[in-house]
């Protein structure tokens, strides 16, 4: 299955087709496994095994494991991996557009390596390297000049499929045109946030990553905090992944980050660098490494997981005896912060570890500007899509506030960097502008093809708002319907508005897009609002609520405009049931959606059943199951094969993307557009219902509430009584009817209230 968008590839004057992969270990085969969901023929090669029977042994099983690790969008891309070996197969390296090279982190293999590539190549494919630490003016040296010319580096993260980041760097010789052909493919197809990064070590990510990881294991040994209370510090509060300092260390293998040090270290930073003045290796984390403790990949790390009276439990690494004992819950009020200022001010273990990381790392990075970096914008893109920060570094300081972290600094005796000099007591962003080395503000930069919501909003009022959605100008006749509560979920407030912006559309605009810049296109209907509805006997109000989401959706396919969704991140519910109404669905490839009403214990009634139904006239069956499951799809590709999307229906591969993909889509069906007409639905009446009913009882996973959930949906997807077609409004009918009756059982509301207070279902 093919992606259906990806706009205007090769514009750079060159096309990238075919694509070559040497080197099938975990990185090579996921870059494989990326490529191939971009639609590309790949070419994956590695070394024949000493004695094997099959010589492209490695690179098979290679692709065994991205499969079972998910790494693709949809089961069938894995087709389009070739598997070979390097003594076989390499002059059908001359069909490849693109090589990359992810072996072994030594330079004399890579550049062996490079010898046998080169005299297999055609002219003008370009050749790059996954390093992480060797500079390109060292991969290149003593390599011909025409091989240098095509030669750079671009460094994936693991996992290549998630990780957005991609760093590029060009060396002296790096021909532009191909360097800036594999930045706009990389963008476009492979959906990834390139950043040009200087011929460094380690570039920007792991320059500056890794020294955040030492110095949290560092402070944690100075200071005595826990694993627990350092994990918690360090997290979520200070808007780093939930995995904390130590979590991440076991997660991506203890054993990594001496060897990337180590290696930056080879690669020649300066004898003053802050990093090689903190990376001392503690006896601990040797010992750990020795006795094969280097995380999930291990043993276990500083945390593991051990079975106890049958029963699996989690426990921690004490950092002073080197023990392991049961996790604890750290009570820290530091953790409870609210943002950034309140975490460093904070006056307790929690707090005084967050600021010495913290300002040790920020400190750090300031340093390194114009080294590894001529501008903070790419520091910090680096940041947040390499190791999943939710800001940056230069953005943190300004949610610390720069003059109070600068002050702060003074006042322990630091020297500050030129660039914090610079900055003084001025934010280093501000409406939409960097703070330059120089000292002025200059415009964000703006990739083409690329648009936020948040570049609509800036400087922009919106034309109609309430407290759970608004309705902004996006240009060229487009409005933008964004939905603002938690979790973008669907109130009255909500459906109100949708209303309100299918009457202002005609009159001010040619078309519609609803979308955010949330990782949530929309949760679904507000749970809360129905438990309260229920427990209070308001039944009357729930139905009005049922009905008003119908008339939403219906209001949306029947509209006189286009109105395109733009779809990313969780849309679930309520949110799916948006979708499916729309003119058209413009869909990140990473969109994760379905109808999961039944975990809570009722049927979809926004007219997602209904619709549904349109869409699966010869298998009932299977439709049925599919919303008893609640099936979410792993991929837009996958959300195909479940019809929620259409053949007609846009992928893109870049979230960046999705929002000026989806504003295309709605104004190229402007012209001539002609809304649907009702017409009646094909249902199976009876003879259906029953054998919906039987197939309950072949569903695997379901709990004996959903045997009656089961009845309700066969009630309404059969058509109510009689067979043959029925009308829309029957079937919205039965959907609001069925989900006012489950929503009266103590099991349905019992699953509600499970689902509000816990996040997960509950199978009673």
């Amino acid at each position: 299955m093919l992606p259906r968008t990806f706009g205007q590839q090769g514009r750079m004057g060159m096309h990238v087709k075919n694509i070559a992969v040497i080197g099938s270990g975990v990185m090579g085969s996921g870059i494989a496994a990326l490529c191939a969901n971009a639609g590309c023929k790949v070419l994956l090669l590695d070394i024949v095994p000493k004695g094997a029977e099959n010589r492209n042994a490695l690179a098979e099983k290679a692709v065994e494991k991205q499969l079972a690790s998910g790494s693709f969008t949809h089961p069938q891309n894995a087709g389009r991996i070739t598997c070979g070996n390097m003594e076989d197969h390499l002059p059908r390296l001359a069909e490849a557009d693109w090589i990359i090279e992810a072996v072994l982190e030594k330079l004399d293999i890579k550049q062996n390596v490079y010898r046998r590539v080169d005299g297999a190549r055609k002219p003008g494919s370009v050749v790059s390297s996954n390093t992480s630490t060797i500079p390109i003016h060292e991969l290149a040296e003593g390599l011909s000049e025409s091989f240098g010319k095509d030669l750079m580096i671009a460094h994936f993260f693991n996992p290549p499929r998630h990780m957005r980041l991609l760093e590029v760097v060009a060396g002296e010789g790096t021909r532009r045109d191909a360097y800036e052909a594999i930045k706009h493919f990389a963008d476009e197809r492979l959906g990834k946030e390139v950043v040009e990064c200087k011929d460094t070590p380690g570039f920007i990510a792991n320059r500056i990553g890794v020294f955040w990881m030492v110095a949290g294991l560092q402070e944690a040994l100075r200071l005595g905090i826990t694993v627990e209370q350092a994990d918690a510090a360090m997290g979520k509060a200070a808007g780093m992944p939930k995995t904390g300092i130590f979590g991440l260390y076991d997660l991506i293998g203890i054993d990594l980050i001496p060897l990337i040090a180590d290696e930056m270290l080879a690669a020649g930073l300066p004898q003053d660098d802050a990093f090689r003045l903190a990376w001392n290796q503690p006896e601990l984390l040797q010992k750990m490494i020795a006795d094969g403790y280097t995380g999930r990949k291990g043993k276990g790390g500083f945390y593991r997981m051990v079975k106890k009276d049958g029963q699996k439990a989690k426990e921690v690494l004490d950092l002073k005896t080197g023990q392991y004992r049961p996790e604890e819950k750290p009570a820290l009020a530091s953790a409870k912060a609210r943002n950034l200022r309140e975490l460093v001010a904070a006056d307790d273990i929690g707090g005084r570890y967050a600021w010495a990381v913290l300002s040790q790392t920020l400190l750090y990075a300031a340093s390194l500007i114009p080294e590894i970096s001529d501008d903070i914008v790419s520091v910090d893109a680096a940041m947040k899509n390499g190791y999943s920060w939710k800001m940056g570094p230069f953005e943190m300081i300004d949610a610390i506030g720069a003059d109070a972290f600068a002050a702060r600094l003074k006042k322990e005796g630091k020297e500050l960097p030129p660039l914090l000099q610079t900055a003084e007591s001025r934010s280093f962003y501000a409406d939409g502008k960097y703070l330059t080395r120089e000292g002025s503000y200059s415009a964000l930069p703006h990739a083409h093809g690329h648009l936020w919501l948040a570049d609509v909003k800036r400087g922009a009022k919106p034309v109609l708002s309430n407290p759970s959605a608004s309705l902004w100008d996006m240009g060229d006749g487009i409005a933008c319907l964004e939905l603002t509560a938690k979790m973008s979920t669907v109130d009255e407030d909500v459906l109100a508005m949708v209303q309100q912006a299918v009457a202002r559309v005609p009159k001010d605009f040619q078309g519609l897009v609803i979308g955010n810049d949330s990782e949530v296109f929309s949760a679904g209907a507000n749970l809360h609002r129905f438990l309260d509805y229920a427990r209070g006997g308001q039944w009357q109000a729930l139905d009005h609520m049922i009905a008003a989401g119908q008339a939403m959706v219906t209001s949306l396919r029947y509209a006189p405009f286009p109105a395109v969704a733009s779809l990313s991140g969780l849309a679930l519910g309520g949110g799916c049931e948006i979708a499916l109404h729309m003119a058209a669905v413009q869909a990140h490839m990473e969109t994760r959606i379905g109808l999961v009403e039944a975990h809570v214990g009722v049927i979809p009634a926004w007219g997602g059943s209904s619709e549904m139904l349109r869409r699966y006239p010869d298998d009932v069956l299977a439709l049925f199951a599919l919303i008893m499951q609640a099936k979410t799809s792993s991929s837009a590709e996958e959300a195909s094969d479940m019809r929620i999307l259409r053949s007609g229906d846009g992928i893109s591969m870049n979230r960046a993307r999705v929002l000026a993909d989806a504003k295309r889509r709605c104004l190229g069906l402007v012209k001539d557009y002609r809304p649907p007409v009702a017409a009646p639905v094909a249902a199976g009446g009876e003879a259906a219902k029953r054998a919906m009913l039987q197939r309950l009882d072949s569903i695997e996973g379901l709990a004996p509430h959903d045997k009656e959930v089961g009845r309700v949906l066969a009630q309404v997807l059969s058509g109510g009584v009689g067979k043959g077609t029925v009308t829309e409004q029957s079937l919205l009918d039965l959907e609001r009817e069925g989900f006012v009756e489950l929503m009266r059982t103590p099991q349905t509301q019992a699953r509600i209230e499970h689902m509000l207070n816990t996040g997960k279902p509950l199978k009673n």
